[in-house]
């Protein structure tokens, strides 16, 4: 690991209170806004991880990652199952290809300049707000429930 690449996680000394309760309040606003409106981690995690800890893209994106790893969304998939939310067919085949594809996508990302990283990264952001702001149509929602297992949501 060159000197570029360690982190704070590697020199215990300077995580310090401060930098505990940033972590904590990234990971709370994280997990709120995910189980409010349904946005992944990252959109938040990686911006903070850059901006109020001083990663490198690189650093943010893999420690972003790292975090799926863990059941972290559990507790608010139960509830959204509950309600009968969630179609558990469509999340098996998402999250294997998501297995997939977070494996070539990591290669990828690093072997492309961290500056065009961080750019992409806010491009694709810019679209998505620009979309949903301007160009999504409002559409009632239904739920159908399919099975006792799954439920589709009808947009």
């Amino acid at each position: 690991m060159s000197t570029s690449q360690k982190t704070i996680a590697n020199n215990p000394k300077k995580m310090d209170i401060q930098i505990i309760l940033v972590l904590l309040l990234i990971g709370l606003v994280a997990g709120v806004l995910s189980g409010v409106i349904g946005i992944g981690g990252g959109i938040v995690i990686v911006p903070a991880l850059v901006y109020f800890i001083g990663f490198s893209q690189r650093t943010a994106q893999g420690t972003s990652l790292a975090i799926l790893l863990l059941p972290i969304g559990l507790l608010g998939v139960i509830q959204f199952y509950k309600a009968g939310y969630v179609d558990v067919k469509v999340t098996a085949i998402i999250a294997l290809s998501f297995f997939i594809g977070s494996y070539f996508g990591s290669r990828i990302a690093l072997t492309v300049p961290q500056d065009i990283l961080k750019k992409a990264f806010a491009v694709l952001l810019v679209v998505i707000g620009i979309k949903m702001l301007f160009f999504d149509k409002h559409k009632k929602e239904s739920v159908t429930i399919s099975s006792p297992t799954t439920a589709v949501i009808n947009h």
